[in-house]
């Protein structure tokens, strides 16, 4: 199997071109070529697809092999992708995932993509379509009992649900141990995406995450946008955030009128190869 490994903020995948190539077992490959010692090393595999609906369409799978909805610094890399590859030469890309279809901008430099903003839509709050068990519609710092801890979370889904927690500090939490009792709580029957966020003033966060399916993870797109919306409805930033992840920044703006987010952020190719599956 030929790939292409890219990250964007460290949030790194292999890509497939399946516009040329057919994949089987898809799930199986996914865990072997995201295995560090063993495949390539990933957060997971994604699979560029023709789509009738758009441009082209994202088929994300996570490191465990399940299936993922969305994935912000997947679909910049996308974008690269199928523009330096030739594939296509618009600068504006309509990608279908199965959170709906996204609208790309792309920031060319001597005939590469360096940089993409993505129209990710509009965050959805309320509470059974995210979804969360609760009889509530709006879960705004919820009070939550994770392991034998109380802590308060905003709900927000970016196409996956996320739990965003305001800490202190985000250096010292104890991640591998605290992430997966998030992301397996009965409160979240598809489990959940968790950021901690440290607040550093109205234009500027710091967060570490837990990916549903991945564990940590050196960004995470969608993650970023919930968290810029979580702190508005907290009254905490400005509508437009710089946000400080473990592999790079991301800007992110939400536009009330329109009620949308968007994420502007690097993909970067790592190399070339092919994988004997």
């Amino acid at each position: 199997m030929k790939f292409t490994k890219m990250q964007g903020c460290g949030n790194d995948y292999v890509y497939v071109d399946c516009t040329k190539e057919l994949i089987d077992h898809i799930p199986e490959t996914a865990i072997k070529v995201s295995d560090r010692h063993f495949g390539v090393g990933s957060d997971g595999l994604i699979l560029i697809r023709l789509s009738d609906k758009a441009d082209f369409m994202m088929d994300m799978y996570n490191n465990d092999g399940s299936r993922g909805k969305m994935c912000g610094n997947g679909i910049r890399c996308v974008a690269k992708y199928v523009y330096d590859y030739g594939l296509t030469d618009k600068k504006q890309l309509k990608i279908e995932t199965l959170s709906g279809i996204k609208i790309l901008d792309l920031t060319v430099k001597e005939g590469k993509v360096t940089w993409v903003t993505v129209d990710m839509g509009a965050p959805i709050t309320k509470a059974s379509l995210i979804p969360v068990k609760s009889d509530k519609e709006l879960l705004i710092k919820e009070p939550i009992i994770v392991g034998d801890q109380s802590y308060e979370v905003t709900c927000i889904s970016m196409g996956n649900p996320h739990a965003v927690v305001f800490v202190e500090d985000t250096s010292s939490l104890p991640l591998e141990a605290i992430g997966p009792k998030f992301e397996h709580h009965e409160m979240f029957p598809e489990r959940v995406n968790t950021e901690f966020i440290h607040v550093l003033d109205r234009q500027h966060i710091q967060m570490r995450v837990w990916e549903r399916g991945s564990g940590e993870t050196l960004a995470c797109g969608t993650g970023a946008c919930a968290s810029v919306v979580a702190c508005i409805l907290n009254g905490l930033t400005d509508h437009e955030v710089n946000v400080s992840l473990l592999g790079g920044d991301l800007k992110i703006r939400y536009d009330e009128k329109q009620n949308t987010v968007f994420m502007t952020g690097p993909a970067v190719k790592v190399f070339d190869g092919e994988i004997e599956l």
